[in-house]
């Protein structure tokens, strides 16, 4: 079963107060208008994420470094991912859905001889410190990845491990210890890999990085702990072919974004909600929430308000526990999108026990696998009870090809999205002050403009301070 979305619940007359057909059928034009604007700007090759599925010398790149660790007989025990934003969570994602759970605590012969995947995205020195005293650095290969080699948390990150390995194993051993992932042509990590013999994996000029895993960003971490690349790719084709129609209803992720646009802006739900029932896609939430986010909120012009959803995860049931109250009785400004697995991977039958016991007795027979999705379809219909829309993206099993799958759909989402709020769904200017201000405190030499702003700022008032 492809990837299937149910809207009924988002629609009217099931939620009262939801989207009208009329609103539908108005916002159909929209859409066709929006994707001839995606595929024009594929023509124009700044979409780089679109090819990224049949880009076969790019995934070469990742399978012969691969093939080289095995071959030189230092195939790592520990990979380490050094980044932040897209260019980890896109990795937490994938080892979180493609590998089994627990994946760093089992044993060599329950991964099969793969290595453990940590992924470093922060600079909180107590978790950075804690990692690498553990690790055997001459069995561990960590993965920089930073576009453009200058993000100031990345490369504090790489210098610190640098260090350490050079203290450890000397500066020549430390050098095969380390892999980049940045921009194939410019920027400090490929000036480095360049003076240095340090391998270096390519991220397409024309993908950014929130848009970035399945380039070696999150591909290459795949690969090296035994992920099947080449189906996580071939599904993100085959969401790709399904997105071709300019047609709504034949267009799986132009149905999202325009649902969520039509209930943020004519329905103030401004709060739109990622909800997988399945712990393997549980990260696939928090990657969403950055892709959304940063993708989403901006000013159209100078001086306005901003346009944009405001993005959050949950997990069911977990959250059955704690947000749901919230989603059901609190303010009616959120949309709801449950995620269901068909086949979940693991299942286990509840024992029958306490027969006299009327709170446990009809539980036995049934299996935890039956309880979770009875428990988003009893989550869903309260919620639509409530008139609180919500929408469900199904999916058969968890696999590589299914995720590939998910990644492309959300982030063509994210490409209709924008132009459905008339942004630009691929800046991010609103992060680019907060990023001056740091290099100014830090004493980076090209800053003197943000250090000034920053000197112009209001002081701390001792009196507003308790």
């Amino acid at each position: 079963m492809p990837l299937r979305l149910d809207y009924t619940n988002m629609m009217a007359p099931s939620i009262p107060g939801g989207i009208t057909d009329a609103e539908w059928r108005e916002a159909a034009a929209r859409f066709t208008a929006a994707h001839a604007a995606v595929a024009e700007q594929h023509r124009a090759g700044t979409l780089g994420f679109l090819d990224l599925p049949g880009d076969r010398a790019l995934h070469q790149q990742t399978l012969n470094y691969v093939q080289g660790c095995r071959e030189r007989g230092s195939y790592p025990t520990d990979v380490v991912v050094l980044g932040i934003g897209g260019s980890a969570l896109g990795p937490i994602a994938l080892r979180t859905a493609l590998r089994p759970p627990q994946w760093n605590l089992l044993d060599d012969a329950a991964r099969e001889g793969n290595p453990r995947l940590h992924v470093l995205d922060n600079v909180d020195p107590a978790n950075i410190v804690a990692l690498l005293a553990r690790l055997d650095l001459r069995r561990s290969l960590f993965i920089v990845t930073s576009k453009s080699g200058g993000t100031a948390e990345t490369m504090s990150q790489y210098l610190v491990v640098r260090a350490r390995l050079a203290e450890a194993l000397g500066d020549a051993a430390a050098r095969q210890q380390i892999v980049f992932v940045t921009d194939p042509a410019k920027g400090a990590l490929r000036t480095i890999a360049r003076a240095e013999g340090i391998p270096a994996l390519d991220i397409p000029s024309n993908v950014g990085g929130r848009f970035s895993v399945l380039t070696p960003v999150g591909v290459l971490p795949a690969a090296l702990v035994g992920i099947d690349t080449a189906a996580l790719l071939a599904g993100a084709a085959d969401m790709r072919e399904r997105c071709a129609s300019p047609a709504l209803a034949g267009n799986i992720a132009g149905a999202f974004a325009t649902l969520q646009f039509l209930a943020d802006t004519a329905h103030g739900r401004h709060v739109q909600v990622l909800m997988p029932y399945s712990d393997a896609l549980r990260d696939m939430a928090d990657w969403f929430v950055q892709l959304w986010a940063e993708s989403l909120g901006k000013h159209r012009s100078a001086g306005d308000a901003g346009v944009g959803p405001t993005p959050l995860a949950a997990l069911g049931a977990t959250d059955q526990h704690s947000q749901v109250q919230l989603f059901m009785e609190g303010p009616a400004d959120k949309t709801v999108t449950f995620m269901s697995v068909e086949q979940g991977a693991y299942d286990v039958e509840i024992p029958t026990m306490h027969q006299d016991v009327p709170e446990l007795a009809y539980l036995g027979g049934h299996r935890l696998g039956e309880l979770l999705d009875i428990e988003r379809r009893a989550t869903a219909g309260a919620l639509a009870r409530r008139g609180r829309p919500n929408m469900t993206l199904s999916l058969a099993r968890v696999d590589a090809f299914a995720v590939g799958g998910i990644f492309m759909f959300l982030e063509l989402a994210t490409a209709y999205a924008g132009h459905l709020y008339g942004v630009n769904a691929f800046d991010q200017p609103g992060v680019e002050l907060g990023k001056q201000f740091t290099y100014a405190m830090l004493g980076r030499a090209d800053a003197d403009a943000a250090r000034k702003e920053w000197d112009q700022l209001p002081k701390p008032d001792p009196a507003r301070i308790i």
